[in-house]
């Protein structure tokens, strides 16, 4: 049979965008339909703005810290305007390096809304086109409770145009999102309230990195609320009257939802076409990719399989070396290097201290908090967390996990090191690089718990 394109790509995010060129460069037809602007969450309002604003964040903190190194900073003031239109030039680059690199392979882009009409066919806004493949890449979509008032919050996807910056706001949510954004704010001058209904910030992380982060978090200025729910958001003035569900109120400029993000299948046509989706509205797929229906196939956050712009990345390239290079390929899920860019930020990898013990492994744990040598001047008395999960059988790495400055820096290099199965005899026949906050996890002698 013959078929308008061999592949049809929806959704033109880092995954979709991987997988159309690596597919077009094995000599596929590819189109790929985008409705909103090439680039994806990641780029276009995700960890890319999302990043620039830490930078942003970071320099108050600077300017105070320069002191003690002998610099007098003059007067200094922030302007929002002008970090908003200068991200805003940087997207659109890097909009337009998404663009010419897919026109470079081959890849046809298509404006439009696309979904699936059956196991070969696409509609783009209502008109039908045939693949032989078709690959959905659409990500996710950050969810919303439904509670009165809800209609008066924000996302992370208008933070990034808030066209004047308030004098106070309320993050709601506990994940990297809301942490991420409530040290934004805050680090801004923002006075921030960052809100969560569970006992501890960042569920599944170590719960010591978890304890260790907000404690920080509150030296900054922040104001953390665990174990607290929002009932409703009443306009109040020029901002809004918050309710929290055990009767309390607060007033704040501006209300931030960062409470996890959904897949983004409403309308996408997938159920009818008889592609199986999870409760959440996530795409099933198996190891490779591939859903219940042969020709279809799901990569990214819309699977929910891991919500990280590399992960995705990952499975767009596997997913293009097994359906048109004959290389089969399988994305392993189960140790991923993660950074999340709060202040002080986190590097992790592999499991954390409970995760090992509730797995059954015998560990032993290397743990360190101190000043950072740039500290003992800067004045500041951020405390930077080193930690080691050690299997005692076989010596090996389970977990190492950072919270400090560079962390993510870190995270790149010693996850290669636990991606390759290093023990910690092997660390401690490491060299440490001195003066370095990194030495500390190669130079661990004592462990600190065993069991």
């Amino acid at each position: 049979m013959s078929y308008d394109y061999d592949l049809f790509v929806i959704g033109a995010g880092s995954g979709g965008v991987r997988a159309a060129r690596m597919s077009a460069s094995y000599g596929a037809k590819v189109a790929i339909a985008e409705e909103y602007r090439v680039g994806g969450t990641c780029v276009i309002r995700g960890c890319v703005p999302k990043k620039l604003f830490v930078y942003a964040s970071h320099y108050a903190e600077d300017f105070e810290s320069a002191a003690g190194f002998g610099w007098q900073v003059g007067e200094r003031s922030f302007d929002w305007p002008t970090l908003i239109g200068n991200k805003d030039k940087e997207i659109d680059r890097l909009n337009g390096i998404y663009i010419r690199n897919l026109e470079a392979s081959g890849v046809e882009i298509l404006s439009g809304h696309a979904s699936v009409k059956d196991a070969h066919t696409v509609l783009l806004d209502g008109r039908e086109i045939s693949a032989k493949y078709i690959l959905v890449a659409v990500g996710a979509t950050p969810f919303m409770p439904e509670i009165p008032g809800i209609e008066h919050a924000i996302t992370s996807n208008e933070a990034f145009h808030i066209e004047t910056l308030p004098d106070d706001i309320m993050v709601v949510g506990g994940g990297y999102i809301a942490v991420e954004f409530a040290g934004i704010f805050n680090g801004l001058g923002v006075n921030t309230t960052l809100v969560y209904r569970g006992e501890e910030i960042l569920r599944g992380f170590d719960n010591e990195v978890r304890t260790h982060l907000h404690g920080e978090l509150v030296k900054k200025g922040l104001t953390v609320k665990t174990e607290s729910d929002i009932a409703e958001i009443t306009p109040s003035g020029d901002g809004y009257e918050v309710t929290f569900k055990d009767g309390s109120k607060q007033t704040t400029g501006l209300v931030m939802y960062a409470t996890g993000r959904v897949p983004k299948t409403d309308d996408l046509g997938l159920q009818q076409a008889g592609v199986a989706l999870g409760a959440r509205g996530e795409v099933l797929v198996d190891a490779r990719s591939q859903t219940n229906i042969d020709s279809i196939y799901a990569v990214g956050d819309v699977t929910e399989r891991a919500q990280l712009t590399p992960v995705a990345i990952r499975e767009g390239a596997a997913f293009a070396e097994t359906v048109f290079n004959n290389n089969p390929q399988e994305v392993d899920h189960s140790l991923i290097p993660t950074a999340v860019f709060s202040q002080p930020p986190i590097g992790t990898v592999g499991m954390g201290e409970e995760q090992a013990r509730a797995a059954g492994h015998a560990i032993d744990v290397y743990a360190t908090d101190f000043r950072t040598l740039k500290d003992t001047l800067s004045g500041s008395d951020e405390k930077t967390l080193m930690k080691l999960i050690v299997e005692q059988d076989s010596d090996k790495i389970l977990g190492l996990h950072i919270v400090g400055p560079d962390s993510g820096e870190m995270i790149q290099a010693f996850g290669v090191a636990v991606t390759m199965g290093a023990t910690k005899a092997q660390f401690d026949a490491t060299i440490a690089v001195h003066p370095t906050a990194a030495e500390e996890l190669v130079t661990f002698k004592q462990p600190r718990s065993a069991s």
